[in-house]
Protein backbone atom coordinates (compact mmCIF):
# COMPACT_ATOMS: atom_id res chain seq x y z
CA UNK A 1 0.00 0.00 0.00
CA UNK A 2 1.46 3.62 -0.76
CA UNK A 3 2.41 5.33 2.29
CA UNK A 4 0.71 8.97 2.27
CA UNK A 5 2.88 12.43 3.48
CA UNK A 6 1.42 15.38 4.58
CA UNK A 7 3.29 18.51 4.11
CA UNK A 8 2.42 22.27 5.12
CA UNK A 9 3.55 25.20 4.30
CA UNK A 10 2.96 27.30 7.07
CA UNK A 11 4.74 30.46 5.38
CA UNK A 12 2.71 33.26 3.56
CA UNK A 13 5.55 33.62 0.65
CA UNK A 14 5.01 30.54 -1.42
CA UNK A 15 7.68 29.75 -3.79
CA UNK A 16 10.13 30.82 -1.43
CA UNK A 17 12.54 29.95 1.36
CA UNK A 18 10.37 27.60 3.28
CA UNK A 19 8.12 26.61 0.43
CA UNK A 20 11.24 25.53 -1.43
CA UNK A 21 12.58 23.70 1.71
CA UNK A 22 9.26 22.23 2.20
CA UNK A 23 8.96 21.24 -1.86
CA UNK A 24 12.66 18.72 -1.74
CA UNK A 25 11.79 17.07 1.66
CA UNK A 26 8.24 16.49 -0.50
CA UNK A 27 10.05 15.68 -3.66
CA UNK A 28 12.52 13.57 -1.75
CA UNK A 29 9.47 11.50 0.32
CA UNK A 30 7.85 10.71 -3.23
CA UNK A 31 11.52 9.35 -4.77
CA UNK A 32 11.21 6.79 -1.95
CA UNK A 33 7.25 5.64 -3.14
CA UNK A 34 4.94 8.32 -1.10
CA UNK A 35 2.29 9.98 -2.10
CA UNK A 36 2.16 13.43 -0.88
CA UNK A 37 -0.62 15.86 -0.32
CA UNK A 38 0.80 19.27 0.40
CA UNK A 39 -1.02 22.06 1.58
CA UNK A 40 -0.42 25.87 2.03
CA UNK A 41 -1.74 27.14 5.45
CA UNK A 42 -2.59 30.79 4.14
CA UNK A 43 -5.00 29.71 1.70
CA UNK A 44 -6.67 27.93 2.78
CA UNK A 45 -10.81 28.87 4.34
CA UNK A 46 -10.68 30.46 7.15
CA UNK A 47 -10.07 28.78 9.92
CA UNK A 48 -8.83 30.25 13.79
CA UNK A 49 -6.03 28.33 16.66
CA UNK A 50 -8.04 26.39 19.03
CA UNK A 51 -11.15 27.71 20.82
CA UNK A 52 -10.89 25.29 24.07
CA UNK A 53 -14.35 23.87 23.65
CA UNK A 54 -12.87 20.68 24.66
CA UNK A 55 -15.09 18.89 22.09
CA UNK A 56 -12.00 16.91 21.43
CA UNK A 57 -11.94 15.54 25.40
CA UNK A 58 -15.07 14.09 25.01
CA UNK A 59 -15.50 10.07 24.36
CA UNK A 60 -16.99 10.33 21.04
CA UNK A 61 -14.72 12.91 19.36
CA UNK A 62 -11.47 12.19 22.03
CA UNK A 63 -8.24 13.20 20.12
CA UNK A 64 -10.33 14.46 17.32
CA UNK A 65 -10.39 18.80 16.70
CA UNK A 66 -14.56 18.90 16.08
CA UNK A 67 -14.20 22.58 14.45
CA UNK A 68 -15.43 22.15 11.10
CA UNK A 69 -13.81 25.73 9.41
CA UNK A 70 -10.62 25.56 6.63
CA UNK A 71 -8.16 23.37 8.64
CA UNK A 72 -10.07 20.64 9.08
CA UNK A 73 -9.23 19.02 5.77
CA UNK A 74 -5.54 19.24 6.78
CA UNK A 75 -6.35 18.10 10.10
CA UNK A 76 -8.19 14.72 8.79
CA UNK A 77 -5.44 14.24 6.30
CA UNK A 78 -2.81 14.07 9.06
CA UNK A 79 -4.90 11.67 10.79
CA UNK A 80 -4.70 9.35 7.92
CA UNK A 81 -1.04 10.15 7.14
CA UNK A 82 1.90 7.96 7.93
CA UNK A 83 4.15 10.72 7.77
CA UNK A 84 4.02 14.91 8.09
CA UNK A 85 6.83 17.16 6.58
CA UNK A 86 5.84 21.41 7.88
CA UNK A 87 7.89 24.09 7.29
CA UNK A 88 7.47 27.79 8.62
CA UNK A 89 9.77 30.95 9.23
CA UNK A 90 10.56 32.23 12.11
CA UNK A 91 9.13 35.91 13.30
CA UNK A 92 10.33 37.66 16.36
CA UNK A 93 12.14 35.03 17.69
CA UNK A 94 9.47 32.05 17.69
CA UNK A 95 7.29 30.33 14.48
CA UNK A 96 4.63 32.19 12.85
CA UNK A 97 0.99 32.72 14.16
CA UNK A 98 0.24 30.95 11.16
CA UNK A 99 2.27 27.83 12.30
CA UNK A 100 1.21 28.21 16.17
CA UNK A 101 -3.13 28.13 14.61
CA UNK A 102 -2.22 24.76 13.05
CA UNK A 103 0.47 23.49 15.86
CA UNK A 104 -2.69 24.02 18.66
CA UNK A 105 -4.96 22.29 16.72
CA UNK A 106 -2.93 19.59 16.05
CA UNK A 107 -1.42 18.74 19.54
CA UNK A 108 -4.11 19.45 21.45
CA UNK A 109 -7.12 16.95 21.18
CA UNK A 110 -4.18 14.09 21.82
CA UNK A 111 -3.51 15.76 25.43
CA UNK A 112 -5.40 13.58 27.66
CA UNK A 113 -5.42 15.93 30.82
CA UNK A 114 -5.13 12.30 32.36
CA UNK A 115 -2.06 11.54 34.44
CA UNK A 116 -1.93 7.60 33.63
CA UNK A 117 -1.98 8.51 29.67
CA UNK A 118 -1.48 12.29 29.03
CA UNK A 119 -1.78 11.42 25.12
CA UNK A 120 -4.65 9.06 23.07
CA UNK A 121 -2.73 9.32 19.65
CA UNK A 122 -2.96 5.95 18.97
CA UNK A 123 -1.46 6.49 15.38
CA UNK A 124 1.93 8.26 15.81
CA UNK A 125 3.63 9.19 12.76
CA UNK A 126 7.38 11.29 12.00
CA UNK A 127 7.31 14.31 11.48
CA UNK A 128 9.67 16.32 9.53
CA UNK A 129 9.86 20.35 11.13
CA UNK A 130 11.53 22.85 9.00
CA UNK A 131 12.26 26.65 10.01
CA UNK A 132 13.61 29.30 8.13
CA UNK A 133 15.33 32.36 9.57
CA UNK A 134 17.02 35.61 8.81
CA UNK A 135 19.28 34.91 12.29
CA UNK A 136 21.68 31.86 12.28
CA UNK A 137 20.30 28.44 12.53
CA UNK A 138 21.76 27.83 16.14
CA UNK A 139 20.24 30.97 17.62
CA UNK A 140 16.78 29.45 18.76
CA UNK A 141 18.04 25.78 20.13
CA UNK A 142 16.05 26.23 22.95
CA UNK A 143 12.58 26.98 21.23
CA UNK A 144 13.08 24.14 18.43
CA UNK A 145 13.60 21.51 21.34
CA UNK A 146 10.51 22.63 23.01
CA UNK A 147 8.39 22.69 19.81
CA UNK A 148 10.42 18.76 18.74
CA UNK A 149 9.73 17.48 22.14
CA UNK A 150 5.85 18.57 22.31
CA UNK A 151 5.47 16.79 18.38
CA UNK A 152 7.22 13.67 19.48
CA UNK A 153 5.18 13.08 22.29
CA UNK A 154 2.07 13.80 21.23
CA UNK A 155 2.61 13.33 17.13
CA UNK A 156 5.37 11.30 16.69
CA UNK A 157 9.45 11.21 16.23
CA UNK A 158 10.51 14.26 15.05
CA UNK A 159 13.71 15.56 13.56
CA UNK A 160 14.07 19.41 13.08
CA UNK A 161 16.46 21.19 10.13
CA UNK A 162 16.94 24.95 10.60
CA UNK A 163 18.16 27.31 7.45
CA UNK A 164 19.28 30.30 8.95
CA UNK A 165 20.75 33.68 7.50
CA UNK A 166 17.93 33.78 4.56
CA UNK A 167 17.84 35.99 1.43
CA UNK A 168 14.58 37.82 2.48
CA UNK A 169 14.23 39.35 -1.13
CA UNK A 170 15.86 39.54 -4.46
CA UNK A 171 17.54 42.93 -4.09
CA UNK A 172 18.96 44.57 -0.89
CA UNK A 173 19.33 48.02 -2.23
CA UNK A 174 15.83 49.06 -2.00
CA UNK A 175 16.10 48.85 1.61
CA UNK A 176 17.82 50.62 4.28
CA UNK A 177 18.26 47.90 6.08
CA UNK A 178 21.78 47.77 7.91
CA UNK A 179 21.56 44.79 10.12
CA UNK A 180 22.34 42.60 7.09
CA UNK A 181 25.08 42.06 4.57
CA UNK A 182 23.10 41.78 1.43
CA UNK A 183 25.53 40.54 -0.80
CA UNK A 184 26.89 38.16 1.74
CA UNK A 185 22.93 36.67 1.83
CA UNK A 186 22.99 36.77 -2.04
CA UNK A 187 25.99 34.59 -1.59
CA UNK A 188 25.46 32.65 0.55
CA UNK A 189 21.70 31.54 -0.96
CA UNK A 190 23.93 30.78 -4.22
CA UNK A 191 26.54 28.62 -2.73
CA UNK A 192 24.99 27.46 0.57
CA UNK A 193 20.80 27.41 -0.01
CA UNK A 194 20.93 24.40 -2.63
CA UNK A 195 23.01 22.17 0.13
CA UNK A 196 20.15 23.11 2.35
CA UNK A 197 17.83 22.10 -0.14
CA UNK A 198 19.77 18.75 -0.96
CA UNK A 199 19.80 18.16 2.83
CA UNK A 200 15.95 18.59 3.04
CA UNK A 201 15.56 16.68 0.50
CA UNK A 202 17.63 13.72 2.20
CA UNK A 203 15.47 14.15 5.32
CA UNK A 204 12.29 14.33 2.98
CA UNK A 205 13.09 10.43 1.56
CA UNK A 206 14.12 8.83 4.79
CA UNK A 207 11.31 10.14 7.06
CA UNK A 208 9.28 6.52 6.94
CA UNK A 209 12.87 5.10 7.67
Amino acid sequence: MTKKIVAINASPRTGWNTDMLIDKAAEGAASEGCEVRKFDLYKLEPHTGCVSCFGCKRKAHEGECVIKDGLKPVLDAIREADGLIVGAPNYFGDLCAQFKLFYERLVFPYLTYNKEHPCCNQHRIPVLLIMTSNAPDTLYTGMLENYRNTLTNFIGPTTVYVSGETMQVKDYSKFDWTFFDGPQRVERREKVFPKELEEARRLGASLLG
